[in-house]
């Protein structure tokens, strides 16, 4: 499987700079986005509307939007449950060193 890597944007992601012109990068994803053929494929075999399509895309879109606003918004956890959901909070036995982040106790 070859996969083709397109480089959008300079590694500063300075705003001010251009590294590709909106032409290339519509060019490039019209013929080797993944996601752009599939849409197209899909369409071309009645799978799906353009307008299904977009509306999935707006579904998308939001469900993003979301998570992002929740994880800014969220207060960071106390540092002492840095470890939750990674161990078992409740062994079935004494493991020795199954939580690292006992030892730490939050400042807050």
């Amino acid at each position: 499987l070859l996969i083709n890597w397109f480089q959008y944007r300079k590694h500063s992601e300075n705003p001010s700079s251009v590294y590709r012109t909106r032409e290339e990068i519509q060019e490039v994803r019209s013929k080797s986005d993944p996601i752009m053929l599939l849409k197209d494929r899909m369409v071309n075999s009645n799978l799906a509307s353009v307008e299904e399509l977009k509306e999935i895309d707006v579904e998308v879109r939001k469900e993003i939007e979301d998570a992002a606003q929740f994880a800014t918004a969220d207060p960071e956890p106390p540092l002492e449950e840095l470890g939750y959901h990674i161990y078992s909070s409740d062994p079935p036995f004494e493991v020795r060193g199954a939580n690292q982040w006992i030892k730490f106790k939050s400042v807050s």
